[in-house]
Parts: C-alpha cells; sequence; structure tokens
C-alpha cells in the first residue's frame, strides 16, 4: 500500500453512527471506499445525496458507492471495517468469509469483545482487534455527529508483531488518531469493564448516566461488576490496559480503607457529572424492540466467568435483567436495581 492507501480497496459494513462516520471520513481524505448497508432507500440516499457529518471536527457531506448487503459488496475487499450491531455478526461473517481476498483484513468497530467470534469464522490472521473511543450519534440515515474525540486502539488478536497494523492506521488516522498496541486484549477488556456498568445497567434501570451515578447503589453495583470482572481476567490471564488512559482498574479496586473507598465514589460521581445525559446504547435497543448486545458485553464476563469458575453474581444478575426485558418479563425500571443483590 502506497503512503495515502489510495490503491487500497476498504469496505465499510454498516453506516450507523460510528460506520458511517468512518466511511465519511475515508471517503475524504480521497481513499477507495464502498458501504455496505441493509436498505435500498439507505444506499440510494449514500449514492445521490452523501452522507452528511457534523460534530467537533466540522461539518461536510461525501457521496460514495453503497451497496446492498454483504453478498453485494465488490469482492476481495483489503480492509472490511466492520459497523453492525453485534447482534448481526453471525450474519455478516458467515457472508464475508466468501468476499474477502485472501489477504484481506476485517476491524470489528463494535462495542464488546467480538474478535474471537469473528476468528472463529474468518480465521484469526484475517481479524484485527480494535478499540473505538469516541462517540457519535445517528439523527437519521446519512445524518451522523460526532459528538466527541479520542482515538483508535489497534493491535493483533495473537498480541504479535503485525506489519499489517501500520496500514490499518494509515486508514484509521485519516478519522482520528490510531494507536497500535502490542496488547490488543487487554484494551477491548478494558473498555468491555466500563460498558458492562454502564450500558448494561443503563438498561434495566432506564437512567441516564448522571441519575445512575448519582445513587449509592449503583455506585456499589458499578464496582463489584469491575471487581467481578477483573477476577475473570486474572483467569483468562488478560492484562487489563487502563481505560481512557485514566482509569488502572487495579489501583483504583485494591487500595483499601475508608479513604480509598470514598475516592472511589467520588470519581464515580465526577463521571456521572461529566456524562450526566449518557444514555445506554442497549437502553436504546430496548426501547425500539431490538435485540440487544448483552452476548458481548456482560455475557462475555458471565460466560468465562463460568468457563473458568470465578463466580459473577453481580453481572449473572443483570444479565438475566436485560434478558427478561427482552422476552417482555420485565419492565425497564429504575426499581430494577432495588433487586440487584451485591
Amino acid at each position: 500500500m502506497n503512503q495515502t492507501g489510495l490503491d487500497f480497496k476498504i469496505a465499510v459494513v454498516g453506516a450507523g453512527a460510528i460506520g458511517g462516520i468512518c466511511a465519511g471520513f475515508i471517503k475524504k481524505a480521497g481513499l477507495n471506499v464502498q458501504v455496505v448497508v441493509r436498505r435500498e432507500e439507505h444506499a440510494r440516499k449514500i449514492i445521490n445525496q452523501g452522507i452528511h457529518i457534523t460534530g467537533i471536527k466540522g461539518e461536510f457531506t461525501e457521496k460514495m458507492d453503497a451497496v446492498i448487503g454483504v453478498e453485494n459488496m465488490d469482492p476481495n475487499p483489503d480492509l472490511v471495517l466492520l459497523g453492525v450491531k453485534a447482534t448481526a455478526l453471525s450474519d455478516v461473517t458467515e457472508k464475508l468469509s466468501s468476499r474477502l481476498s485472501p489477504s484481506g483484513m476485517v476491524v470489528s468497530l463494535q462495542n464488546g469483545f467480538c474478535e474471537q467470534a469473528l476468528a472463529d469464522v474468518l480465521g484469526r490472521d484475517r481479524v484485527i482487534g480494535c478499540v473505538t473511543g469516541w462517540g457519535a450519534t445517528l439523527h437519521s440515515d446519512c445524518d451522523l455527529e460526532m459528538t466527541s474525540t479520542g482515538d483508535f486502539i489497534v493491535g493483533n488478536i495473537d498480541g504479535k508483531k503485525d506489519p499489517r497494523l501500520e496500514k490499518v492506521q494509515t486508514i484509521l488516522n485519516r478519522v482520528l488518531p490510531c494507536q497500535i498496541s502490542n496488547n490488543i486484549g487487554g484494551s477491548l477488556y478494558s473498555k468491555l469493564i466500563i460498558n458492562s456498568c454502564i450500558t448494561s445497567v443503563g438498561a434495566v434501570c432506564g437512567l441516564y448516566l448522571g441519575q445512575m451515578l448519582a445513587k449509592k447503589k449503583v455506585r456499589l453495583v458499578f464496582l463489584r461488576i469491575m471487581e467481578e470482572a477483573m477476577a475473570v481476567a486474572i483467569a483468562m490471564d488478560i492484562k487489563v490496559e487502563i481505560f481512557a488512559g485514566k482509569l488502572n482498574y487495579y489501583t483504583f479496586l485494591e487500595e483499601s480503607g475508608m479513604i480509598s473507598a470514598l475516592k472511589r465514589h467520588l470519581f464515580l460521581r465526577v463521571l456521572g457529572f461529566k456524562y450526566r445525559r449518557l444514555k445506554s446504547s442497549m437502553l436504546q435497543s430496548l426501547e425500539r424492540k431490538q435485540a440487544t448486545e448483552i452476548d458481548y458485553l456482560t455475557g462475555f464476563i458471565t460466560g468465562n466467568g463460568r468457563k473458568h469458575q470465578v463466580l459473577t453474581p453481580v453481572n449473572d444478575q443483570i444479565f438475566e435483567m436485560v434478558r427478561e426485558i427482552e422476552q417482555g418479563q420485565r419492565a425497564i425500571s429504575p426499581d430494577n436495581l432495588d433487586q440487584i443483590r451485591i
């Protein structure tokens, strides 16, 4: 690949908030990108009107090629950026396996720990791990807003040195700065822990983050989620990286005494205030009567807890509550918080 990446065939599968913004910035940089969506109307808008992007990196509109379904995308892309919900992972991955070039790479932009599921179908050498550390909102088809800056972190899922990572980095740098990690599993798990707190708990109670973390019970639930997740990480031999350069789970959880406990609660109160209007993406899925990504967030912790014989009682309860809400057996309500045994 040359320095600009112009000779690289790139496919972005899923043009929601994250995928659509990535596609827009990559196309704006002059790279060869095709977008894959589910609906004909959406594809026509991308081709004829373009993706309109606003937010903290400015405003622009970019027209680009779009097709309906992975089965119709141009064969043999060099790089696939996967922006669909984790709930669509199985169907999309099966179709991707026959469209990738022998050296093609897939980068998951999704929430949760999806890389293993991708590798099971595509092979480990085709999957690049990625943490997406910035925020975006989909207002409507082709109307997307970048709500916060941040970065990408990419790495070989086996922790090996991988010269292909520099190619991925060059392309993602067109969107936001991209770092290369030799411990991408630890970075993915770090984000998974905070998502299992914010996204999963927000789904069962229906509150914004600020409302949640104003409650002592929720702060205690967050701490139990973290403790259980870290115990699972130790059993899995995962070295968990510092989240967003600020939250070191090891020191945050291990210090004892009243002062340390007060510091933990203060940190969570400040987090809640700073992101007080943050609404759980899983909650939004439930409100739209859609399946959630719980299997790839809290379910990753509980499933691996069982596998490695590590107890995860609080995560287990939250996982079951989300399942019950999905099945119409439980209402989304702050009252659910009172039922969580800690």
